[in-house]
């Protein structure tokens, strides 16, 4: 009963995990401009991994998607290919979990076998909430560098809600894939059948029975 809530609750906060990690993919707030009061136009400049967008002082969003794949930054590209391969193990993992958890009748009935499914399916987690952990890290210290920058000239942005949603995502993935794998208990291995087993006797115990019987014989003599 214990594994099996362990297993629960795992899957649980896994699938929490990717779909934070799925809003923080599609986010357009990865990044938000520190200079956006010095325009009267606009109040603020934000960009995620797909699309800018332009907020006016009228309440209005303008956003505009990115016209070429290449002619984006490489850390931002790396950063997309990561965000999808992370979504796409999630599903898989969240896939795999679900033939592993005890309390589900699906595929096979071996519990040794669940458990090395539902083990399976942790490892998936883990590895997609360090891949996440990887892609948002990775662009929040670029946006960090080029703010503290003297010689970039560009626009300076600072860290966006999405990349506190990637934090907090593999954060989740990874707990939830940790719980699966501690779910998973390995069976001891049976004796062989035909092996010698050798039980140790010790010796006093027999010493000690012997002077026993030898105190009762004594005793029922001396009643006699």
């Amino acid at each position: 009963m214990a594994r099996t809530s362990l297993q629960v609750c795992a899957l649980l906060l896994a699938i929490s995990g990717m779909t934070c990690i799925l809003v923080s993919t599609v986010s357009t707030r990865w990044r938000v401009s520190s200079t956006a009061g010095t325009i009267i136009t606009a109040t603020s400049i934000f960009e995620g991994l797909w699309m800018n967008c332009i907020a006016t002082s009228s309440g209005s969003v303008q956003c505009k998607r990115f016209s070429s794949m290449f002619s984006l930054a490489i850390h931002i590209q790396v950063c997309r290919a990561l965000m999808i391969i992370s979504l796409v193990l999630g599903l898989m993992s969240c896939i795999v979990s679900i033939f592993g958890l005890k309390c589900t009748k699906f595929g096979t009935s071996n519990e040794q076998t669940k458990g090395k499914i539902a083990l399976s399916g942790g490892l998936i987690f883990i590895l997609a909430g360090l891949l996440t952990l990887t892609a948002v890290s990775w662009y929040a210290a670029m946006i960090t560098a080029q703010f503290f920058d003297p010689l970039y000239l560009g626009t300076k942005y600072e860290l966006g809600s999405a990349l506190y949603i990637g934090w907090a995502a593999s954060l989740l993935s990874i707990l939830g894939g940790s719980f699966l794998c501690c779910s998973f208990k390995k069976k001891k291995p049976a004796t062989k059948a035909g092996a010698y087993k050798y039980n140790y006797q010790d010796p006093d115990s027999d010493f000690k029975q012997f002077k026993e019987r030898k105190e009762t014989s004594v005793a029922s003599k001396a009643y006699v």
